[in-house]
């Protein structure tokens, strides 16, 4: 601020001409982000706030924030036409006040990388041109990137992520529970070998600038996977990192095996560290938090205690973290932030988008988790970051959730943003205490 000079103006009028000046340049500065009053009717550690961002918007999947603080939301279903949701905050009060878009498909998956917007249908990846305020240019003819992928309605979003060296990793979940030859059928035998890892039940890596591409380009980067919805690359080790859903129907498949009270809490949903070639051993074995390994899965001769066999997942890795089952991890986010305390820098955060099968169990998740991390590995036990968002507390059924946490996204100030498929509400987390 420039300050104005008293020599040829009576004393009070300059005083009132300074203050004027300082205060219009105090209204310069970037306003405060206010929490709301009920933190949005979250739960979340001392010193955290939270806002929503916007509301109704649709079927909110995944999300990025830009540099300049706009929110790309990739919506399951379109919505007035618009697949891909823009929101900006014009007045900079932290809530969304436009809301454009374009994109005529549904899907999961968005990322910003470099010059260029990808986003994903259910069978493809395209990616559209950025400008100088990163915001996305010839939205009615994006490139094809990938294409023809499965989809065969049971896990058939396309979630995506891409490392630093231009290539793009792909989600392409199972068609199937657990490989049955009649799926989710009693006592149908397991198909073995299980056809689906042939196209399905993995992740899979395409050229970030290859056009139309498909499984004759791509590499089978990791299988034995399920169904991974969150994933992310993590920058401090450079490496893959992935949620994995874990399998359904014990009791009602083998119920002389499982009772419901096992089958609501078996099997575990997994956090793994991926490298290429990997292998998580779906549908041949899943993961028991209890005993604290992989379990021969009962399709393929297993009873609940015995141990995977030979070509049927004895090469499985383990999990990094195992998290209570069937709370259907949808988004996984390292943060590189510096908003928040020390203890989250380069952690893990999970948005659990809650259970629909933990019957006659109440269901479970509707929540954010964070896992914190050091030189590559989980550096402590799990624990619940926000809660709340379901709006009731016992849920016994998912359609009685009010908001359900699917995808995440870090602001270009640190702050973590949530999105829900159930309401629409796009959240935002601040942290205004002292560490």
């Amino acid at each position: 601020m420039t300050k104005i000079s008293c020599a040829y103006i009576p004393l009070a009028v300059c005083i009132a001409l300074n203050i004027v000046a300082c205060s219009t340049k105090t209204n310069d500065k970037p306003k405060t982000i206010l929490p709301d009053k009920d933190n949005a009717e979250l739960q979340l550690p001392e010193g955290f706030g939270a806002l929503k961002v916007a509301d109704s918007i649709g079927e909110a999947r995944h999300l990025v924030v830009n540099d300049n603080g706009d929110i790309l939301v990739k919506l399951n279903r379109p919505k007035d036409g618009k697949g891909i949701v823009i929101l900006s905050d014009e007045d900079k009060d932290g809530r969304a006040d436009r809301n454009t878009g374009f994109g005529d498909y549904g899907g999961t998956g968005i990322a910003l990388k470099g010059e260029y917007l990808y986003a994903s249908s259910n069978t493809s990846v395209f990616r559209y041109p950025l400008n100088e305020n990163q915001l996305p240019e010839n939205t009615g003819t994006p490139d094809t990137i990938v294409h023809n992928l499965i989809d065969r309605g049971q896990h058939n979003s396309k979630s995506i992520v891409l490392d630093n060296n231009e290539n793009l990793y792909v989600n392409i979940g199972a068609y199937s529970n657990a490989c049955q030859e009649r799926d989710r059928t009693k006592d149908s035998p397991g198909m073995y070998p299980c056809p689906i890892l042939d196209s399905a039940g993995g992740i899979w890596k395409f050229k970030a600038r290859m056009m139309k591409q498909s499984y004759g380009q791509g590499t089978r980067y990791a299988t034995g996977l399920r169904n991974v919805v969150g994933l992310d690359w993590n920058t401090a080790d450079n490496t893959l990192y992935v949620m994995q859903h874990g399998r359904d129907n014990l009791h009602d498949l083998f119920p002389e095996l499982y009772d419901s009270g096992a089958s609501a809490e078996l099997p575990a949903e997994a956090l793994y560290k991926i490298e290429e070639g990997d292998d998580a051993g779906w549908p041949y074995v899943y993961y028991d938090r209890d005993q604290g390994k992989n379990v021969l899965g009962p399709e393929f001769g297993g009873d609940g205690k015995k141990e995977p066999e030979e070509g049927k997942g004895k090469d499985a890795i383990d999990p990094l973290v195992a998290f209570p089952a069937h709370i259907a991890p949808n988004g996984l986010l390292f943060y590189t932030g510096s908003m928040f305390p020390e203890k989250y820098k380069n952690g893990a955060f999970i948005a659990f988008h809650g259970s629909w099968n933990r019957a006659p169990e109440k269901q479970e998740g509707f929540m954010v988790a964070f896992v914190p991390f050091k030189s590559g590995k989980p550096a402590g036990p799990w624990e619940i970051f926000a809660d709340g968002f379901a709006g009731k507390d016992p849920v016994m059924a998912p359609g009685e959730a009010k908001h359900r946490p699917c995808g995440l996204a870090q602001g270009p100030d640190g702050s973590l943003y949530v999105s829900d498929d159930a309401g629409g509400t796009i959240y935002r987390i601040l942290y205004n205490g002292k560490e």
